[in-house]
């Protein structure tokens, strides 16, 4: 998902004084409340890409909806996020998942709000 507004990243003075720019990658997981389904993707704007997941935006989600987030992992660079999503995809992937889905510490937990979808 390309673009993303200067609020969801942050930014600092680099050396020479120039303003710099960051922006968070998140690689997420979301699972169907229909059937259980899970699905992984990766964004830089968590909140909205969840609320076209549950709106119907997504075509290869939408018979799905509604979707919850059940884990999010933050990046800095859009690279490494993008691996680490098309390797949750990736057969050898599937048991990474199943670790990150049993092992994670915070839950992504009373989300289902997030990006304004009930």
């Amino acid at each position: 998902m390309e673009g993303s507004h200067p609020a969801q990243g942050w930014s600092a003075l680099g050396g020479s004084g120039r303003l710099l720019i960051l922006y968070m990658h998140y690689v997420y997981i979301i699972r169907s409340d229909k059937n259980g389904k899970l699905y992984k993707g990766s964004t830089c704007d968590l909140k909205t890409r969840l609320r076209e997941h549950n709106s119907g935006v997504t075509q290869s989600t939408k018979a799905y909806a509604p979707w919850r987030l059940v884990y999010y992992a933050v990046f800095a660079d859009k690279t490494d996020a993008l691996r680490e999503e098309l390797f949750l995809k990736s057969g050898k992937g599937r048991e990474r998942v199943n670790f990150l889905l049993a092992n994670t510490l915070v839950r992504c937990q009373n989300t289902k709000n997030i990006g304004g979808v009930a």
